[in-house]
Formats: C-alpha cells, structure tokens, sequence
C-alpha cells in the first residue's frame, strides 16, 4: 500500500495520495493548486497513474488543484452531489464506493461544515475533510453550513466507527498529522458535550474570522469544469437532443465511459458500448478495442459519461490516438435526461 500526506503549510490543508502498488492507479484527496506540481512529481517518482482527484467539499481556504490535475493528468474528478462546483465527472452520494486499482473508499455523507461534506472510509482509517479534526471540528458558518447537520455526522456516523480507527483531517494548524476515533471522543473539548444543543450554542460562540482566502477560494472551486464548449465548435460534440435524434443510426456508436456503479445507479442508453473512461487509453490503441470496432465498422464514436468531462478528454485522446471520427454529448447522460432521453434501468 503507497500511502502519502501530503501538506500546504499556506492553508494548513492535508492532501492524500493513495494506492494499492508501484506502478499502479492512484487516487487524491483534496488537492491544493499550489502543489500540482508536487503531487506530479510525487506520481512520477512512485511511478503512479492518477485516475481520481477527489475533494471532500468545497473547499473556502485554498483553491482546489482538481481541475488543474484532469488537465495535467485527464483523471477523473469527483465531488459530493450537493456541491455548487460547476462540472466535475462525477458525483458520489452517501453509501457509494470510490475506487481505484486495489483501493476502495466507503463515502459517508457528513454534512454540517458545508452542505456538500462527505468523509471517506478506507478499512482501517477514515479522511474527515473538515467535519471532524484533530481537537476540533469545522466551523458552521457559512456555506450552508449547520451545528445540527454536524453533530448528526459527528455523533451518529464518524463515532460511531471503531475507537482504534485512524483519523486523517483534510486540515491541521497545529502540527498534529493523525488521530483516532477513540482520541477524539476522549480529548477532542469540542466533543464534550451534552446534546445537540450544547453543540449549536458551542458553535455559535466561536466568533472566528472569515478564512483569508475565502472571496478568492470559493468562487475559483465553483468553476473547475472543463470548457465544453471548445469542442463544439470543431464539431466534435452533440447537443443532448442531437444525439436522441441519432439513436439507432447505423453510422454511429455510442460509446458509455461511466463505471458500473454509475450506469446500476442512474441507466443506461439503449445500444451503448461500456467502456470504462479508465482504460480509454488501452482501449483505442493499436488492437485495442474501441480502435478495432471504429475500423471494423467505420461508425463515427460518440463516448458520453455523466456530465460530459470524461467524454470532453476521450475525444482529446482519440484524436492523439489519431482516431478522429469522434465525438461527445454535451452534458452527458445528466443532459440527456433533461431533455427526455430514454434510459435502460439495469435489472438487478
């Protein structure tokens, strides 16, 4: 197991870089765009290929390096459903699973700090973005932020986890790195309390300033998806409705880079080809198969996923590939139901 905290000592944030071997896929935590760098450098040297870039919410005291990572390395970046930012490729619920080659995240929904908090829990430890830290918790002030929201997810959902489980914050200002469940049940002063309304007035009384970054942070994290419309413009993309009028049409096939859990959760397009956006790269190779069906065939490929960021960077890598009879949806599948597309619900 590769296993890396990674910390900007600007704003005090924890980043993760997590896999299963050298040479192997690789999944992030929290990013912080001042340190692509860093991490880029971090995944050569381990020899590591990263495919997921996640944010435990939106974050108000730095700016997020998701978007700065799918640019550097076309991973896949994922976000709670709540959250305001703009387009990320996907976006998980409470009871879903994150996974990379040999890592596997349980995702809790921890709201309370933000409206669009979520924690992540990795067998033996659990990352708690900024819900439950080491010797505090996250302010509830802004955001959509809610004292009540956070004592539910403290007292009801991350204690409830065993008392030797490893706590890893997304922030510290402290020097300290690591904590357990049963520490901060113990130690943690904001945790002494008596119900949940000692909690809220706890809360109330902080009077903390605003994070210096914040007017410059948030607005930034709510714009991280990539510009679409660029590709429109070469004729590379179709609207959702365009392609509801293609379906059938013998010249093209629709190609569905989502993962299994996506399609069993939100169906699938009738006639559609799985392919996964991981091995994008395998697959339109030389002998690869999405390569061998577009030669066979001679259909023009129209990948589409679930809001049209992992579709937007297949396109860029079929035509690297030189593959240039291609082309996305718009918006993806979340496009495509606006407008009345039929979807296939996978029997179970």
């Amino acid at each position: 197991m590769i296993f890396r905290q990674l910390f900007d000592s600007v704003s005090g944030t924890y980043s993760y870089l997590l896999a299963s071997r050298a040479g192997g896929e690789a999944l992030i935590l929290d990013p912080v765009l001042e340190k692509a760098d860093r991490y880029c450098q971090l995944l050569r040297e381990l020899d590591l290929r990263l495919v997921k870039a996640v944010d435990t919410h939106l974050h108000a005291d730095h700016v997020t390096g998701l978007g700065e990572l799918r640019d550097r390395t076309q991973c896949i970046t994922i976000m709670g459903e709540q959250s305001k930012a703009d387009v990320v490729s996907m976006r998980v619920s409470d009871g879903d699973k994150v996974t990379v080659e040999g890592v596997s995240l349980d995702v809790m929904y921890t709201p309370g700090h933000t409206d669009d908090s979520y924690s992540y829990l990795m067998g033996d430890r659990v990352f708690t973005g900024d819900t439950l830290l080491i010797r505090g918790t996250g302010r509830t002030d802004f955001q959509n932020g809610s004292s009540r929201a956070q004592y539910e997810s403290i007292f009801n959902r991350l204690l409830k986890l065993p008392e030797e489980t490893l706590v890893f914050p997304a922030h510290d200002y402290k020097g300290d790195t690591v904590s357990t469940i049963g520490e901060e049940k113990r130690y943690n002063p904001r945790l002494q309390v008596r119900n949940v309304d000692e909690y809220i007035e706890l809360m109330a009384n902080l009077k903390l300033p605003n994070p210096k970054m914040m007017d410059v942070a948030v607005p930034a994290n709510m714009h991280v998806g990539l510009h679409q419309e660029d590709l429109a413009k070469q004729g590379l993309a179709l609207t959702a409705r365009d392609a509801i009028n293609s379906l059938g049409r013998p010249d093209i096939l629709l190609v569905d880079l989502r993962e299994a859990g996506e399609r069993a959760k939100h169906g699938t397009i009738s006639g559609a080809l799985h392919a996964p956006y991981p091995g994008i790269a395998e697959s339109l190779k030389p002998g690869g198969m999405l390569r061998e069906v577009a030669a066979a065939t001679g259909r023009r490929v129209v990948f589409f996923c679930a809001f049209g960021e992992r579709s937007a960077m297949a396109v860029a890598a079929a035509k690297n590939a030189g593959l240039a009879n291609t082309a996305h949806i718009e918006g993806g599948i979340d496009a495509w139901k606006k407008v009345g597309g039929p979807v296939v619900r996978e029997s179970k």
